[in-house]
């Protein structure tokens, strides 16, 4: 489904997301230095302005909240934090968008927007009914980048952060903190009795529903390529092998003694027969079977049931890797 849509619609992306991300994040620090309830009164995502009064530009303005930072050591302190913070959700967001393509990052980023809503809007409802007024709670940066940092810890497993600038940890322990913390936050609300507890929890799923729907349909993904990975790191082992089990002596031009790296197992040719003659080994060949161009594409393929035989010439297909 998604490939059918990023052909469809993968032209309309918007390529290095994070750069405007990022400038959003600074225009909401410097409103909220200005004027510290500005974002309150007029960018939040308040539910009930945005049906009762219009205020329809809450849905987007509440991007704009300002990363919390406060050191409580002043203002340069503050800055510096905060530069910090823009820094890592952009590191983390660039990564993501050069792994997946722009399309799918936009798809992911925005799917947590609209999640978000959602999730203020479960919250809204359930304070309705349960108390009778509704509250729109200030959902908003947190569990968006939180699911985006989730995301960067399962595809970029290996890489270290620096823990109070000394420590270096990899990301997946970060991430399995986080994600055990946020699971934690929602068993509390779910079992404290109330029903606006309830709600709480239900809104916390789904604010992290596009990290989860990522989780979910990228598992066999995910398994192919470590499959793939694996693979390749055996075919590039047994290829080193075989270059060592290839090496014969022989006599070069200038009369020394030298031990070659290639050898055909059909023709018996060494580079030293030809210096400009390439060899590749056979990836359908169960073994380690190496081949000159000129027996490459016209060797029979050796399987484990022959692999004692010596292949000889033939018409099937060899592959060059």
């Amino acid at each position: 489904m998604i490939y059918r849509l990023e052909k469809k619609f993968g032209k309309y992306a918007i390529k290095n997301l994070m750069i405007y991300v990022t400038a959003a994040y600074v225009v909401g620090w410097l409103i909220s230095k200005m004027s510290p309830q500005f974002y309150a009164d007029w960018l939040m995502l308040d539910v009930e302005k945005v049906f009762t009064k219009g205020q329809v530009w809450r849905l987007l303005t509440f991007l704009i909240q300002p990363i919390s930072v406060d050191s409580g050591d002043g203002t340069g302190m503050d800055i510096l934090f905060m530069l910090i913070s823009l820094y890592l959700y952009y590191f983390i967001g660039s990564m993501l968008e050069r792994m997946w393509g722009s399309f799918r990052f936009n798809l992911f980023y925005f799917s947590g927007i609209f999640f978000n809503i959602i999730a203020v809007l479960i919250i809204y409802l359930g304070t309705l009914i349960v108390m009778g007024e509704g509250y729109s709670y200030a959902i908003s940066l947190e569990y968006i980048n939180l699911s985006m940092f989730l995301a960067f810890s399962v595809e970029f497993s290996e890489v270290s952060l620096l823990l109070f600038f000394i420590i270096p940890v990899k990301v997946k322990y970060i991430g399995i903190v986080y994600a055990a913390i946020h699971i934690f936050m929602i068993a509390t609300y779910l079992f404290s009795g109330s029903a606006a507890g309830v709600y709480m929890a239900i809104a916390l799923i789904v604010a992290m529903l596009n990290f989860i729907l990522f989780f979910v349909n990228t598992r066999k993904y995910r398994t192919g390529r470590l499959k793939h990975v694996k693979r390749r790191f055996e075919y590039a082992s047994e290829v080193r092998k075989g270059e060592r089990e290839a090496q014969v002596v022989g006599t070069g031009k200038s009369g020394k003694t030298v031990i070659t790296r290639h050898r055909c197992v059909v023709c018996g040719r060494t580079e030293l027969d030809d210096p400009e003659l390439e060899f590749r080994f056979c990836s359908k060949c169960e073994g380690n079977y190496e081949y000159c161009m000129d027996h490459l594409y016209t060797h029979v393929h050796v399987v484990r049931e022959k692999k004692d035989e010596t292949p000889a010439s033939g018409d099937n297909d060899g592959q060059n890797e």
